[in-house]
């Protein structure tokens, strides 16, 4: 066996037992890659329909319209026979309760029907359903190398990330398949140091406009593993022109 024959051996043997040994771009670009292989997040346009369980609660079914390029978003709940609508479209906003504009103080406080609130809503649901692409976005900062971790059993590739002041305080990590890139679950921590904030266990693949997005999310309290409850991707609709 010749020294070159060896040293290719040793190095295959090494990558075979330990992995790739990634940068975080690295394995953010892979992670893309796999959910969004041809780049379509930035101009994505589509509906997606989702039904939310909680403990002790009636379920809340939620339709998502989103139309990144026409800066447009509209997200109707429907939840003991409560229907509320809220639209962004551009720069204005519009709120209906059980289809009418007219709402009262009360009302508004007690179905939390705001515009601040429903911009909130825009930017969780981007946030989450554009993961792992909305990772490119400015002011993310990614930690200077990847964490090999164990989380319920199986050894995960994770990304730490923080944000620039002005775009978030939560400290987050990402949970990626090593073979496939797969994101497999997130956790994020408002004072880790305390153990709050929560992780969100992913499961099944709905694909949309060429995106693989998690179709079952559950959440739980970090602190104490309790369940928080369950959103689930029922059906996904592509806008057209």
């Amino acid at each position: 066996m010749t020294k070159a024959f060896l040293l290719l051996f040793c190095a295959l043997s090494t990558t075979n037992l330990f992995g790739q040994d990634l940068s975080p771009n690295q394995l953010l670009n892979k992670a893309i890659a796999y959910h969004d292989p041809q780049g379509n997040w930035v101009d994505f346009k589509g509906q997606l329909f989702i039904t939310m369980e909680t403990p002790n609660s009636s379920d809340r079914l939620s339709e998502i319209t989103i139309d990144l390029p026409q800066q447009y978003f509209k997200l109707v709940t429907k939840k003991d026979n409560i229907i509320t609508e809220q639209i962004i479209n551009k720069g204005s906003c519009k709120l209906l309760l059980n289809g009418s504009e007219t709402v009262s103080e009360d009302e508004i406080a007690k179905h939390r029907l705001t515009c601040d609130r429903t911009q909130t809503m825009r930017n969780y649901y981007t946030y989450l359903y554009g993961l792992p692409m909305k990772l490119k976005n400015p002011g993310t900062l990614l930690d200077r190398k990847v964490y090999q971790k164990t989380f319920k059993g199986k050894i995960y590739d994770v990304l730490k990330v923080t944000y620039d002041e002005a775009v978030g305080k939560d400290t987050w990590y990402f949970y990626f398949d090593p073979a496939t890139y797969a994101l497999e679950v997130y956790q994020f921590y408002h004072d880790e140091e305390k153990n709050d904030g929560e992780y969100i266990i992913l499961n099944g693949l709905e694909e949309i406009n060429g995106i693989k997005m998690p179709k079952i999310r559950a959440w739980y309290y970090n602190k104490d593993d309790k369940y928080l409850g369950t959103d689930t991707l029922t059906k996904t609709s592509a806008l057209t022109d």
